[in-house]
């Protein structure tokens, strides 16, 4: 049982579950032993009852709602650069092009990226550590303006005091052992574009003129990760209305030799043919259940890997000013794409009504918070009565942006993050049990 305020999480016996329950429906302490003392003996309920109060006055039991924790503005922190805004794939659900209403072919250029950097130096105030998450279309297509960027970034960052810590994003098909060298000197983070089986990602990763991307990443892909990358690495899959049986992708991955994986649902308007419905949540459900079978299994045989969305720490998890403030879209992150305009989102980035500004030209710098983008927040509308507001920051704006209502959480995706949720929830139980 997860106390929600307090975020500790409990493990109950029988006694002890009924006992909270009977509480919880307004019965005395006295009817409570009468209704459970035959079954479980007057010692143990009154034992039951006794922990009960204990962690209610300890504050680890039906505590207080905290505080708010609103204080000075939030700094940004980081930055995601759309530096090139062309592709060498043709993705189906890529939002880069979806955006916009001209095909994106932009390649940023030395001069914006540097003012990117100035930008997030001044913005971030009195924080310390940045970061950089080169970001495209497909970033490779610009690596000489990219190795730029990350140079002027280290020059600026150690003139004042502060850390760069950088990401690509990246199909991996340009990913040469040349690239892959200088990737490893910088320390750089990558994120992996991967959709699982060679089916499912051909029929949504596609290269130009027709046919499947498979065959042309996974070499790439599998040569990098075999050296085991200081900056690591994740695989980043997406999973579609088309792969609902997604624990297979997993799977699949997981053979292939890869042990730092993420799948994601996809993030799109519901008219498109491949984004996920109502009625996909059970089957949904079924799948992540079947995904923490898999992890427990693969853990039990002494080959674990990590599944980003099972990662959660209690114990040492994000403060509350960051639970409040959800992914920080808008906020502590910004998205800057090609010619240097500002947005809330990556996932938004080309939608004209949702730019905050710009980064060159006149006002440049200044940044406007658009109307039709409502920060996040937990304790906001119906995230208020969830269970999972402190651990999903008021879900994800882009999907209630593009799904229906942006000042409300997009109903579907909350129901996957709270499974997603109650699974992280178990394995850490599991954990804890096992030592």
């Amino acid at each position: 049982m997860l106390d929600v305020e307090s975020n500790a999480l409990h493990e109950f016996d029988q006694v002890a579950w009924q006992a909270l329950e009977l509480l919880e429906q307004g019965y005395a302490e006295a009817e409570i032993n009468g209704r459970l003392a035959l079954h479980f003996g007057e010692q143990a309920v009154a034992g039951a009852l006794s922990e009960i109060h204990r962690l209610k006055q300890e504050g680890l039991l039906y505590s207080e709602a905290r505080a708010s924790g609103a204080g000075a503005p939030a700094r940004v922190k980081a930055l995601c650069l759309f530096i090139a805004e062309s592709c060498n794939l043709i993705c189906r659900y890529c939002f880069v092009q979806q955006n916009r209403k001209k095909p994106a072919k932009a390649l940023m250029s030395a001069e914006v990226g540097s003012a990117a950097v100035d930008f997030l130096i001044a913005a971030s105030g009195e924080r310390r550590r940045c970061e950089i998450d080169f970001f495209g279309g497909e970033p490779l297509l610009n690596w000489p303006v990219l190795r730029e960027i990350t140079a002027y970034a280290r020059k600026k960052s150690a003139a004042r005091g502060k850390e760069f810590a950088f990401t690509l994003t990246t199909n991996g098909e340009l990913l040469t052992p040349q690239l892959a060298a200088c990737l490893e000197e910088e320390g750089f983070a990558a994120v992996l574009s991967l959709d699982g089986r060679s089916a499912v990602h051909d029929r949504m990763r596609l290269i130009p003129g027709g046919g499947g991307s498979y065959q042309r990443v996974l070499p790439r892909i599998l040569s990098y990760t075999a050296s085991d990358p200081r900056g690591g690495y994740y695989i980043r899959g997406t999973y579609t209305r088309f792969n609902l049986d997604f624990c297979r992708d997993v799977e699949h991955l997981y053979a292939l030799g890869f042990r730092r994986l993420s799948l994601e649902p996809v993030v799109a308007a519901p008219d498109r043919d491949f984004a996920l419905r109502e009625e996909d949540l059970p089957c949904l459900e079924r799948e992540y259940e079947n995904l923490l079978d898999f992890y427990l299994d693969c853990r039990a045989a002494g080959d674990p890997f990590s599944f980003f969305h099972f990662n959660v720490d209690l114990d040492r998890g994000p403060c509350l000013p960051k639970r409040l403030s959800g992914c920080g879209a808008g906020q502590e992150y910004l998205a800057i794409t090609a010619d240097g305009s500002i947005y809330p989102c990556h996932q938004l980035a080309g939608r004209e009504e949702l730019k905050m500004g710009r980064l060159l030209g006149k006002n440049c710098g200044a940044l406007s918070s658009p109307a039709a983008f409502i920060p996040p927040g937990p304790l906001k509308g119906r995230c208020r009565d969830c269970w999972a507001r402190y651990h999903c920051g008021g879900g994800c704006r882009a999907a209630s942006y593009l799904n229906g209502d942006p000042a409300e959480p997009y109903h579907l995706e909350c129901a996957l993050q709270r499974k997603r949720l109650e699974c992280a929830l178990y394995l850490h139980a599991v954990k804890e049990d096992a030592r």
